[in-house]
Order: structure tokens, then C-alpha cells, then sequence
């Protein structure tokens, strides 16, 4: 039986636009900027950042040192912050319809510039909260680990007591996928845009 639903938030439920970050940082001097922006994986800084192995402040100055510049910090914060698009309503809709039946977490591979422009600009509207959508989040740069390695999904359940095996992970990254898999989670690999119509039909019927 199914009782719990776990959600990747990048390219699952935020929308991204990597070609738009890149082409702002490479607007600061960041020439190489795609050797460190993936769509499913960070290198370098940015990966540290996700990790919780450097802070704010530590990215803005690498990222000055890297483009030999003096940039400011909320310039390389916008630009950053360019990856994101938005959740779609029907999205949010679903989610809090899902929150009625099962209990529902996010695992993601996110950062403190990141995570709080999200909370701030796509749940805290209309009169929710995160913890509408959401029974607890599991943030890589919070817990210092990240997908895909097995520890971040092994601490998920221990923490909630849960069993893989009744639970659902969504993500778009074909190696999150397939640690998930390995560890007896139910799967569903979700593609750009997804609109989780079968899904819906799946788990609302």
C-alpha cells in the first residue's frame, strides 16, 4: 500500500531555464560557467553550496575570484537565481490534494539562495504555507548530503519511519531514479514539463 509521496523540486515542480543562468553569468565574465551548471548535477562551488560545505558569502567570493571581477552580491544572486521559472498552480493544487491522503515530503538538491526564493515566491501565496504542501524537508544543503547518494534517501526514511517500499519518489534525474530503485522506493522518472496526468489518475482515483 502507498502511503507516502516524496518530490524532487527542480524540473519536477519548479520549472528551470539553465540556458538563461548561464547566459547571466556569462554576462559577469563567467566564461566557463557550463563546466559548473549542470540540469541534474552542480560542480565546483556551486555543488559545494548545494552540499552545505560553503556558505553564502563564500559563494559570492569565489564566484568574484573566478570572474575577476567585483561583482556584487546580489548581482551574482539574480544571476543564479535566473534558473528558476515558476511551479505551475495545477502543481500546487495537486500536491495539497495529495497531502489529503498520503504524507508528502520533498527531497531536494537545493541551496540557501535558492530554497528561500521558492518558498517565498511560489508556496507563500493565496494563503499557504510550506507546510501546507509539504509534512517535512529534506534539503541537501541543510543536511550536507545529497542525491544521488543512498545516504540522503536512507536518512529520509529513518527519520520518518517509513518503508521504501510504500512510498513514491518523483524525480527527473535518471540517477536519483535509480538509487531510489535500488533502495525499494516505488519510482516515477518525470520528464520536462511533466503534468503528472497519469499520476493524478493513479493516486486520486
Amino acid at each position: 500500500m502507498l502511503k507516502n509521496i516524496v518530490f524532487d523540486m527542480g524540473g519536477v515542480l519548479i520549472d528551470l531555464d539553465r540556458k538563461a543562468c548561464v547566459e547571466a553569468f556569462r554576462q559577469l565574465g563567467f566564461t566557463d560557467i557550463d563546466d559548473y551548471v549542470g540540469e541534474f548535477v552542480q560542480s565546483d562551488i556551486f555543488l559545494k553550496l548545494e552540499e552545505g560545505r560553503i556558505s553564502e558569502k563564500e559563494f559570492y567570493d569565489a564566484v568574484r575570484v573566478l570572474v575577476d571581477a567585483d561583482v556584487s552580491d546580489e548581482v551574482i544572486r539574480r544571476a543564479w537565481l535566473q534558473f528558476l521559472l515558476s511551479i505551475p498552480d495545477e502543481k500546487l493544487q495537486f500536491i495539497l490534494q495529495l497531502k489529503q491522503r498520503y504524507r508528502v515530503f520533498l527531497l531536494s538538491n537545493t541551496n540557501p539562495i535558492h530554497f528561500p526564493y521558492i518558498v517565498e515566491t511560489q508556496f507563500c501565496k493565496n494563503g499557504n504555507a510550506l507546510s501546507d504542501f509539504f509534512d517535512r524537508c529534506f534539503l541537501s544543503y541543510q543536511l550536507k548530503m545529497s542525491k544521488p547518494h543512498a545516504e540522503i534517501f536512507r536518512y529520509l526514511l529513518e527519520s520518518e519511519n517509513i518503508m521504501a517500499e510504500e512510498t513514491l519518489f518523483i524525480d527527473d534525474g535518471r540517477a536519483n531514479i535509480e538509487t531510489a530503485d535500488s533502495l525499494g522506493f516505488q519510482t516515477y522518472w518525470a520528464k520536462p514539463f511533466d503534468s503528472f496526468e497519469k499520476l493524478k489518475y493513479q493516486l486520486l482515483l
